[in-house]
C-alpha cells in the first residue's frame, strides 16, 4: 500500500473478498500457490471508491496531481522478486516491492495526507522464504530477448496479462533477488499486506489483550512470555511451573501462531509473520520462510542478528529435533552434597566464562576418592537393584540419572544435565511430578535423592563373569633381604592377614621366590608341606605345574600356614647378593594372567639379571641441578611396559622396596602407578624398628576395601571438559580410566577447563561412574554426582575457594610440570600459582560492560591500586600462601643436594596419590605440645560428634580420642623442657629437650636422662603409667586416621 489507488477486483471475486477479510487474506488465483496476492485487474478504480472496492473521498487536488506524475514515470518492475518481466496490459501497473511506510488506512476510511513514518528496520530471519521488508525492488529489465515465462505450480500456464509468480523456495534456501536501489521499497503487495492488521481493527491490539490476527486468536496466551534478553546476553529458560512440556516447537501448532491447510474454494489462512530473537514464544522465531518480519513490541530492544538454531537443551539444532532455548536456568537443590570425605572441590562456583576464570585465577578441578570409607563401614552409600526399567541412562552421553536431572511433561521426559538431551523415561520408571515439578517418589529413589549411589550392575556390564579375589606375593629371598629380616616381616604380617583376605571362602593366592633363579611353589591342597620347583633358566623360562601355583586358600589353608611359617628360616644360608625381578615378574605374570588380581611386590637390591635390569646411575654431581631430573625418570621403558600388559590383565602392583642403597625407584615405580598400586619405600630397613610399621601397612593393603577390574570415567556438563588426570591410572582410549584394584585408598584429581567461551547453563554437574567387581562377586557402579552453581562474580569464585584443595591438586600439577621440565619450573609454578590468586582476590569484582557502558560491580565499588595492596587477604585464603612456601620446601620440590633421588621420586609419588587432608599433614606437619597437655588428652572425648573436631585436629580415630594442643611451625614454639609430637603423616618424630622433666623421661624411656645414651637401644615404652598409655592412644590415633 504505497499510496497508490488500486482498481477493483471483477465483480465475481468482491463477494469472495468481502469473506475472507475476516480471515486476514484473499483467495489465491487458480493455479498459483498459497500466501501470493492476486494483482489487480486492469482499470482504474471507479470515482469515489479505493482499491478495496470501498466508498472513499476524493484526494486533495495536490495528491491527485503528485499521483499522476508518478504513474506516469513507473515502470515495469519484478513482481514478486524473481518472477518472469511481461510487459504490462493498458491500464495496469506491475507492482515492485514496495513495502508499507507505516500502518494500513482504515478500510473504507479516508486516506492519509500527512507521509507516514518510516518503518523500522528488521534483518531478515537465518531460514528461507519469501522476500522482506525494507528490501528494494529489482531494477527494470534491460535489453535483450524476454525470458520465456515459467511454469506455475500444477503445470498450469499463466493467466493472460497477469505477471508470473516465482516458484517457492526450497525449505531452507532464500530466494535470490536482485540488487536493489531503493531501501525504502521491497518484497510484493502479498508481504505487505502480511503485515497488516485485516481483523476489523486499526493498529495493534491493547495491551493484555490476545494477540489476534487474521481474526483467529494465537494460541498459548494464556502463559506469560520471559522479558527479552539484553543485547549479547544468553537467552535463559525457566522451566514451566508444572513441568507439563519442554521448549515448544514452532513446528507444532499453537507454539505460538496458528497455521491451517487451504479449504477447498475458500481462501488461505495466513502464516504469522517471523519473529525476531527474543520476540517469540521463548525467543524463538518459526521455522522457514514467506512473509516479513514484525517490529519488535514496545520495551523490548531491537534485534541485532539471528540466533543459531538450538535444538531442546541447548545443543546445536539436528535434523529431526526441535529448536530449543539457549541456555537453561533449572530447579537444582543444592542441599544435595557429596560428602567431602569422597569429592572436594577446590571452589564452590565455576566462573561462568573462560575469560572469567582467567581473571580469577583460581584453578578449577577436584579431588575424588570413590571407595572413600566411612564411619558406620559403608552404610551411608545406598545400594540400588535396578528393576524392570534397568539402569535409566542418557541416550546420548550415556549419564546416570541423578538428583539434578529435570522431569519434564509430567515425567514422562527427562533432560540430561550434562548434555542437554531429553530422554523418555521408561514404563517402569514412570512416576508422576508434584507441584514443584519434582517426582512423588523422589525420596524413594536413592539415585534421585543423593549425591552418592551405587547400582547393582546386570549381566551387560560384565565382560566375563566375576572372577574371585587374587593374591599373589613375589618376595626377593636374597642375602640382603634375609640379614635385614624383611622376610620374617612379611611372612608374619601375611599370616596376621589371610583371616580378614576378602572375598572368603572364594580366595585365592600363591607364592614365588627369587634370587637369581625363580622358585615356584605348589600348594596342593592334601600336602602335608609345599613343594618348591626352581627353574634357573631366565631366557626360556616356564611355568611348571600351573595349577597348583594358585590356590583356594580354605582348601589349602594349612599348607600356606606351614610355607609362612618356614619362609623366614628357609633362606638363611643364603649368599646371593642378586636378584632377577624381571624374570620373576614374567612368572607371576603368566601364573596369574587368566584371573587377575593383586600382586604384592618385595624387593631388596637393585635389579640386575635378566629382563628389566638396572645399573646404577646415581650422579652426585647434578644433584640439585636441572639436570636433576634425569634422575627421576625411568631409565628404561621395560617397567612401563610390562605394567601395561598387567594392567590389561587386570593385574594390580603394590611395590615395597627395603634398599640399603640406590635402587632406582623412579624405573621401579611405573609398575604400581601404571597398575592402581602403591608404592612404599622403607631405606634401612630392619625388623625391631621398622618391622611394626611395615607389617601395619602391609595387613592395611590385604584386608582393606578392593574393587577388582575396575574401570572409571568422569563426566562434566557442556562448555566444561576435563583436561588432566592425576593418580595412579592408565587411560584408555581418551577418558577411561583403567584401574586393576580401586580400593578405599585410591585417589584421583582433574583439571576443570571451560571448552567453550561463555557456560550454556546456571549450573554444572560433575559424575564419576566406577564400574568394579566387589570381594563377594557382584559387579557394581558407583556413581557420584555434584552440581556446581556458575557465577559471573570474581568474588563469588575466589570467595568460594577451598585452600586445602587448591594445595592438593597445585602439587600434582607442579609434579607433573617437574617431571616434564625441571624442579625449578615446578616451584616456580607453585610460587606464581598463589601469587596471581592472592591478588584477584584483592582486586576483586571489575568493572563491568554493560550494553557498551561501563557500571560499577554489584553491592561493592571498584578499589583502587593503591588499597589493593594494602588490602587483607580473604579468610579462606589466608593459610594458601603458608602452604605453597610448606610445599616448595618438601622434599618434592626443595632444592640442594641433601635429597636422595630414591627418596625424592617416593615422596613424589605418595603426594601424587594422597587425599586433601593427607597432603596438607604432609607438606604442613601437625606439632603437638605433649609435657603440658590437659588431663582429659589421649583420651576418649566426652563431647557430642562435631564434623568440625576432626578438620580442627581436636580429635582423632574411631575412638575420638582427644589431642593435645597444636602448635604452629616456628621456632619459638620449641622449648628446652618440652617434650613434641610431630606427625606428617608418613613418619612421626619426638623432640625431647635437654631440660625435659625426667618424671616424664622416666615413664616413657625409663630413665630420667638420655645423654650419652645410644639412641638406637632406646625404646617408647607404651604402657605402665597413664602418661605413656595416653601418649600410646594418640599416637595410635593418629596412624588410624593416616591409614
Amino acid at each position: 500500500m504505497s499510496g497508490y489507488p488500486m482498481p477493483p477486483p471483477p465483480p465475481g471475486q468482491q463477494q469472495q473478498q468481502h469473506q475472507q477479510r475476516s480471515m486476514g487474506g484473499f483467495p489465491p488465483p487458480p493455479g498459483v500457490g498459497g500466501g501470493s496476492r492476486m494483482p489487480p485487474p486492469p482499470g482504474p478504480p471507479p470515482p469515489g471508491q479505493n482499491q478495496y472496492g470501498r466508498g472513499m473521498p476524493p484526494a486533495p487536488p495536490g495528491q491527485q496531481q503528485f499521483q499522476q506524475q508518478r504513474q506516469q514515470q513507473q515502470q515495469p518492475r519484478q513482481m514478486g522478486g524473481g518472477g518472469a518481466m511481461m510487459p504490462p496490459p493498458p491500464g495496469q501497473q506491475i507492482r515492485g516491492g514496495g513495502g508499507m511506510r507505516g500502518p494500513p488506512p482504515p478500510l473504507g476510511g479516508p486516506p492519509n495526507s500527512a507521509p507516514m513514518p518510516a518503518a523500522p528496520r528488521v534483518p531478515p530471519p537465518m531460514g528461507g522464504g519469501g522476500p522482506m521488508r525494507g528490501m528494494p525492488p529489482a531494477p527494470p529489465q534491460m535489453g535483450g530477448a524476454p525470458r520465456p515465462p515459467p511454469q506455475q505450480m500444477g503445470g498450469m500456464p499463466p493467466a493472460p496479462g497477469r505477471p508470473m509468480m516465482p516458484p517457492p523456495a526450497a525449505p531452507g534456501q532464500s530466494q535470490q533477488r536482485p540488487p536493489a536501489t531503493n531501501p525504502q521499497q521491497g518484497g510484493s503487495l502479498n508481504q505487505a499486506m502480511g503485515s497488516m492488521n485485516l481483523g476489523g481493527t486499526n493498529g495493534p491490539p491493547p495491551p493484555g489483550a490476545p494477540k489476534q490476527f487474521g481474526g483467529a486468536p494465537f494460541q498459548n496466551n494464556s502463559q506469560p512470555q520471559p522479558p527479552a534478553p539484553m543485547p549479547g546476553q544468553p537467552r535463559m529458560f525457566t522451566p514451566n511451573a508444572n513441568n507439563i512440556a519442554g521448549p515448544p516447537s514452532p513446528n507444532k501448532g499453537g507454539a505460538g501462531f496458528q497455521q491451517q491447510p487451504p479449504q477447498p474454494g475458500a481462501g488461505f489462512h495466513q502464516q504469522a509473520a517471523p519473529q525476531p530473537p527474543g520476540a517469540g514464544f521463548y525467543g524463538h522465531a518459526p521455522q522457514g520462510g514467506g512473509g516479513q518480519q514484525q517490529p519488535p513490541p514496545p520495551g523490548q530492544p531491537q534485534p541485532v542478528g539471528q540466533q543459531p538454531k538450538m535444538a531442546a537443551g541447548g545443543m546445536p539444532g539436528a535434523p529431526g529435533m526441535a529448536p530449543g532455548p539457549d541456555i537453561f536456568q533449572e530447579n537444582i537443590d543444592y542441599s544435595i552434597q557429596v560428602p567431602e570425605r569422597i569429592l572436594r572441590l577446590t571452589t564452590k562456583y565455576v566462573p561462568a566464562s573462560a575469560s572469567l576464570a582467567h581473571q580469577c585465577k583460581a584453578p578449577l578441578g577436584a579431588v575424588i576418592r570413590p571407595l572413600a570409607p566411612s564411619e558406620d563401614e559403608g552404610g551411608d552409600v545406598k545400594v540400588v537393584q535396578p528393576g524392570a526399567a534397568g539402569i535409566v541412562r542418557c541416550k546420548r552421553c550415556r549419564t546416570y540419572i541423578n538428583a539434578f536431572v529435570t522431569f519434564l511433561e509430567n515425567g514422562r521426559r527427562w533432560r540430561c544435565n550434562i548434555c542437554s538431551q531429553l530422554n523418555e523415561v521408561p514404563a517402569p520408571y514412570f512416576c508422576h511430578l508434584d507441584e514443584e515439578g519434582r517426582r512423588r517418589d523422589r525420596d524413594a529413589r536413592p539415585e534421585l535423592s543423593q549425591g552418592v549411589v551405587e547400582y547393582i550392575a546386570p549381566s551387560e556390564y560384565m565382560v566375563r563373569p566375576p572372577q574371585p579375589p587374587s593374591y599373589f606375593f613375589v618376595i626377593d629371598v636374597s642375602a640382603t633381604s634375609v640379614r635385614s629380616g624383611m622376610l620374617k616381616s612379611v611372612a608374619k604380617a601375611i599370616s596376621n592377614s589371610l583371616d580378614s583376605l576378602p572375598g572368603s571362602p572364594r580366595t585365592q593366592v600363591g607364592f614365588l621366590t627369587y634370587d637369581d633363579s625363580v622358585h615356584y611353589y605348589s600348594l596342593k591342597s592334601g600336602l602335608t608341606n609345599p613343594q618348591m620347583l626352581v627353574v634357573a633358566d631366565l631366557v626360556e623360562l616356564f611355568v611348571p605345574a600351573p595349577d597348583d601355583l594358585l590356590v583356594n586358600l580354605q582348601e589349602s589353608r594349612e599348607v600356606v600356614d606351614a610355607f609362612l611359617e618356614n619362609l623366614p628360616t628357609m633362606f638363611d644360608k643364603q649368599t646371593c647378593e642378586s636378584a632377577c625381578l624381571g624374570p620373576a615378574l614374567k612368572a607371576a605374570f603368566t601364573v596369574t594372567k587368566h584371573i587377575g588380581g593383586k600382586m604384592c611386590v618385595f624387593q631388596s637390591v637393585l635389579p640386575s639379571l635378566g629382563d628389566g635390569a638396572l645399573v646404577p646411575r646415581e650422579n652426585v654431581s647434578i644433584m640439585g641441578t636441572p639436570d636433576e631430573v634425569k634422575l627421576l625418570r625411568p631409565a628404561m621403558n621395560w617397567y612401563k611396559d610390562t605394567a601395561v600388559e598387567f594392567s590389561r590383565a587386570q593385574i594390580s602392583v603394590d611395590m615395597f622396596l627395603f634398599p640399603r642403597a640406590y635402587i632406582d625407584v623412579a624405573s621401579l615405580a611405573d609398575l604400581p602407578k601404571i597398575t592402581a598400586g602403591t608404592l612404599h619405600t622403607y631405606p634401612g630397613f630392619t625388623h625391631e624398628a621398622d618391622g611394626p610399621r611395615f607389617e601395619s601397612e602391609l595387613c592395611r593393603a590385604l584386608t582393606q576395601h578392593t574393587g577388582f577390574e575396575a574401570v572409571m570415567r568422569i563426566r562434566c556438563t557442556r562448555g566444561m571438559r576435563i583436561s588432566n588426570f592425576y593418580g595412579n591410572f592408565f587411560v584408555r582410549g581418551t577418558d577411561l580410566l583403567a584401574l586393576p584394584n580401586c580400593n578405599s585408598d585410591s585417589v584421583f584429581a582433574f583439571d576443570l577447563v571451560h571448552d567453550e567461551a561463555n557456560v550454556t547453563s546456571s549450573v554444572v554437574t560433575v559424575q564419576s561412574a566406577l564400574l568394579y567387581t566387589s570381594s563377594e562377586g557382584e559387579r557394581r557402579i558407583r556413581v557420584v554426582t555434584q552440581a556446581i552453581p556458575v557465577s559471573s562474580l570474581v568474588s563469588e569464585v575466589i570467595g568460594g575457594v577451598d585452600a586445602d584443595t587448591v594445595t592438593s591438586l597445585l602439587a600434582k600439577q607442579a609434579l607433573d610440570i617437574g617431571l616434564k621440565t625441571n624442579l625449578d619450573n615446578a616451584r616456580i609454578k607453585l610460587q606464581q600459582a598463589c601469587v596471581e590468586l592472592v591478588r584477584a582476590s584483592k582486586e576483586g569484582d571489575k568493572p563491568r560492560t554493560i550494553s557498551g557502558y561501563a557500571a560499577p560491580p554489584p553491592m561493592q565499588q571498584h578499589q583502587p591500586q593503591q588499597e589493593n595492596d594494602t588490602k587483607p587477604i580473604p579468610a579462606n585464603l589466608r593459610l594458601l600462601p603458608l602452604y605453597t612456601l610448606a610445599l616448595m620446601k618438601n622434599v618434592a620440590f626443595r632444592g640442594g643436594t641433601d635429597i636422595h633421588p630414591d627418596e625424592r621420586v617416593h615422596a613424589m609419588h605418595r603426594l601424587t596419590g594422597m587425599w586433601v587432608a593427607d597432603s596438607k599433614h604432609f607438606v604442613y606437619p601437625r606439632m603437638f605440645s605433649l609435657h603440658d597437655m590437659g588431663p582429659s588428652a589421649g583420651l576418649p572425648s566426652a563431647a557430642a560428634p562435631d564434623e568440625d573436631d576432626i578438620s580442627n585436629d581436636k580429635v582423632a580415630g574411631r575412638d575420638r580420642i582427644e589431642l593435645p594442643r597444636l602448635l604452629s611451625l616456628t621456632v619459638d614454639r620449641l622449648a628446652s623442657n618440652g617434650l613434641f609430637l610431630l606427625d606428617n603423616g608418613l613418619d612421626m618424630f619426638l623432640w625431647v629437650g635437654r631440660e625435659a622433666d625426667s618424671a616424664i623421661l622416666n615413664s616413657l624411656f625409663g630413665t630420667n636422662s638420655l645423654e650419652g645414651v645410644e639412641m638406637s637401644q632406646i625404646k617408647l615404652q607404651t604402657s605402665g603409667n597413664d602418661f605413656a598409655s595416653r601418649l600410646q592412644a594418640i599416637v595410635s590415633a593418629l596412624r588410624e586416621d593416616n591409614a
